[in-house]
């Protein structure tokens, strides 16, 4: 008799050559594929029809409702993201559903996205592109509408020190800048040191006008001292605890 074949829903299309890796090993791969979010009801009929594997993304809210469903098949639910706020784990772990997700797929990205944020915020762009998009734009003026400020010689606050907060620092050090870092968990002392050994030694070669720094403080030190602020812990449920990266 055949073993059946491990069967897993997709609730959205996570790219062709994932899926076909998928099939490529045996799995039975069912894929939700409008653009919109399935209804909970679709994940609900999905999990009491016994599939073995769930894929989710963070539009889909996987909770006790689901684990109940799922009772007795399910045996995994894999988030194709980088967080799983949509995923409650303690009910996770109540059912003993294992869950995993894409940890370092976008590191780089998100650092990069927040230093596109850095400058747009710093240079006023946001209010400034509004005026010309209304043509409001008058004169032009040292000071008027708006003046915009330099990231260089400011210093950002990195409130968050894993994968991301590092890969954000990595990046910022050509800025020009101190660093005041916070974290809930552990403090990446070995990596700051060595950020460190790269600001002494730009500085000794007149990269820089100035010697800069890092260092780690308190949470409301970080908030108070910082001209910028970046954010990257995750969010969480009260009661969870977040491990280090």
């Amino acid at each position: 008799m055949a073993k059946p074949r491990f069967r897993v829903f997709a609730t959205c299309d996570i790219g062709k050559e994932a899926l076909d890796l998928l099939r490529q090993r045996g799995y039975e791969v069912e894929v939700y594929e409008p653009l919109e979010p399935p209804p909970k009801k679709l994940i609900l009929d999905k999990v009491r029809s016994g599939v073995d594997g769930l894929i989710t993304t963070l539009r889909d809210q996987i909770d006790a409702e689901v684990f109940e469903a799922a009772r007795g098949t399910l045996k995994v639910v894999a988030q194709d993201a980088v967080g799983f706020d949509n995923i409650n784990r303690a009910d996770a772990n109540r059912y003993k559903i294992p869950f995993t997700h894409t940890a370092d797929v976008l590191n780089e990205a998100t650092a990069e996205f927040a230093l596109l944020i850095l400058g747009s915020v710093a240079r006023k762009l946001y209010p400034s592109e509004r005026l010309v998009r209304e043509n409001r734009w008058g004169a032009w003026h040292p000071y008027l509408p708006f003046l915009g400020d330099e990231v260089t010689g400011k210093t950002i606050s990195v409130i968050g020190t894993g994968r991301i907060g590092q890969a954000l620092i990595k990046k910022a050090v050509a800025f020009d800048v101190n660093f005041i870092c916070y974290d809930p968990v552990a403090e990446a002392k070995e990596f700051a040191k060595k950020i460190q050994e790269e600001m002494d030694m730009r500085f000794r070669h007149g990269f820089t006008s100035e010697q800069r720094g890092i260092r780690y403080a308190s949470y409301e030190q970080a908030l108070r001292q910082g001209d910028y602020v970046t954010v990257h812990v995750p969010l969480l449920r009260e009661g969870d605890r977040p491990t280090p990266a």
